[in-house]
């Protein structure tokens, strides 16, 4: 399992703040964007890489492009850790 890029896009405290934003629903870019003080391309870029670590995936309605959470990798992850704390207690 690939975790880096995950882990990465975790780091970064904006990018948190978005997946915050997307666990009450699907958003525009516009709509994410509003919530920050940033540019655009900054949004865009932010976006860019949750979507590449598996964190949000991405459906175009119309005109729009709206943005979600994708759970799966967490899961992956949560199940990754829970597999080492599990070993780690059966070694105790």
């Amino acid at each position: 399992m690939a975790f880096q890029e995950t882990f990465k896009a975790l780091s970064d405290p904006t990018r948190r703040a978005i997946l915050d934003l997307l666990k009450k629903g699907s958003k525009t870019a516009g709509e994410i964007g509003s919530q920050f003080d940033m540019t655009g391309a900054t949004v865009s870029h932010h976006l860019s890489v949750l979507k590449e670590a598996g964190l949000i995936s991405d459906e175009r309605r119309g005109k729009y492009i709206y943005y979600e959470l994708d759970l799966s990798i967490l899961d992956e992850i949560t199940g990754w850790i829970a597999g080492l704390k599990g070993d780690s207690q059966n070694e105790k």
